[in-house]
């Protein structure tokens, strides 16, 4: 359970360890090397304003550092991760969501 005392980046930060400590005790060496993975491009989180189709922005938390064409943020007011596009306007949904490590393994 995620202390509610935590700030924001605290929780999210606590949903990330939880996802990579489950990860690291799977029998898929594929889970295992993937969270590997993502802990090495994994950053704090900081906030990033994420653009939706139709025009809509959110203040979203970057959890990863982006290759370039990638990133993964955490949409707080779904409560869930997003996998976005980097464009020349910032971060772009492209409607993959879910887990951290799922949506960091689709790519």
């Amino acid at each position: 359970m995620i202390d509610p005392d935590l700030d924001i980046a605290g929780r999210i930060d606590a949903l990330i360890d939880a996802e990579l400590a489950e990860a690291s005790r799977s029998a898929d060496r594929i889970t295992r090397r993937t969270a590997r993975a993502f802990a090495q491009v994994r950053r704090v989180p900081r906030e990033v304003t994420v653009n939706f189709s139709g025009g809509i922005t959110q203040r979203c938390w970057s959890v990863a550092r982006g290759d370039g064409t990638y990133r993964v943020v955490y949409l707080p007011t779904a409560g869930y991760f997003s996998l976005c596009v980097e464009s020349d306007f910032g971060p772009l949904d492209i409607g993959v969501h879910g887990p951290a490590l799922g949506c960091f393994g689709s790519v």
